[in-house]
């Protein structure tokens, strides 16, 4: 019955899997700010498309949530983003993706321990399982190293990534309340693109975009379009097909796309020790997400993903 809405979550997944892969291709072509600004140039203009398409018209925020869209640029866009093209530049694709996987564990978190939300046992034991995850995979296999405080930039820079998309989700609750999620991304990517014009003109290379090859070209445009811009209507789609806890499942595919396709595409392999990291990971994050009778709405990890 819903096999075309499933068929379109694994689709997206896939899209958000690939981002990875296009990242780190992009990593010392395109700076991180530069990259950054030109992917959500390109969503900014094909989510407005969508908005009229998919909700009907563009909705106008009230006075009240221009703040709570601007903390939505600054935070899911342009920190996220740079931390992103950043942390892609020094470690391998599949790795960050799996530190990203940590996204649902820190919104959990986040929510506890600033908003005062509790904690029942389940998502205790979740959390304490994907924390022993997380020191396999952001080491390297290696968990001393976190002990001595001795890790590189990208590992911090993908953390900065986790750290920014909690508090990108956890003030992303007040603008869904009189937004449509389609219309809020619209507006925290054009703030965020807005944020990312004066670092991107500092670093120089706004201009040498027309020396770019095709190869660049095609990642940016992917990240902007497919990674961006369809990946979130398809998946907003989905959520008013099956809504947020079916959809929301699907979202564990996205490390083991970018898995795959970094494999694939880039030649990259990942340590078994570190893969066995990423499944208490992943294992640690659905018991803490697990559904409960009052989880019937959009989640504050919804407004997301990975992109």
């Amino acid at each position: 019955m819903y096999f075309g809405t499933y068929l379109s979550l694994v689709l997206t997944t896939f899209f958000w899997g690939a981002t990875f892969i296009a990242g780190r291709s992009l990593a010392g072509a395109v700076p991180p700010a530069t990259a950054a600004f030109f992917r959500f140039t390109i969503a900014s203009a094909a989510l407005l498309i969508l908005c009229r398409l998919i909700d009907g018209r563009l909705t106008v925020p009230p006075p009240r949530l221009w703040f709570s869209l601007f903390l939505l640029g600054l935070t899911g866009v342009f920190s996220y983003n740079i931390c992103f093209f950043t942390g892609l530049h020094y470690i391998e694709a599949g790795r960050a993706s799996l530190i990203i996987a940590l996204n649902p564990l820190a919104i959990t978190l986040f929510a506890s321990l600033l908003l005062k939300e509790p904690l029942a046992p389940r998502q205790f034991i979740g959390v304490i399982v994907s924390l022993i995850g997380a020191l396999f995979v952001i080491s390297n296999g290696h968990p001393s190293v976190i002990y001595n405080g001795d890790f590189g930039k990208g590992e911090l820079a993908i953390l900065g990534c986790v750290a920014s998309w909690a508090t990108y989700s956890l003030v992303g609750r007040s603008v869904l309340k009189t937004m449509t999620p389609l219309s809020a991304v619209f507006y925290s990517s054009v703030i965020g693109s807005l944020l990312l014009l004066l670092p991107a003109l500092r670093e120089g290379s706004l201009i040498e975009a027309v020396n770019y090859s095709t190869l660049t070209i095609g990642n940016l445009a992917f990240l902007g379009l497919c990674g961006t811009a369809i990946g979130f209507s398809l998946y907003y789609q989905a959520i008013r097909k099956i809504g947020a806890t079916r959809s929301g499942v699907f979202i564990n595919l996205v490390p083991f796309f970018a898995i795959i396709l970094s494999w694939l595409i880039l030649g990259e392999s990942i340590k078994p020790v570190v893969l066995s990291g990423g499944v208490l990971v992943l294992a640690g994050v659905t018991l803490t997400n697990m559904p409960t009778r009052k989880n019937t709405a959009i989640a504050p990890q919804q407004l997301s993903s990975r992109q």
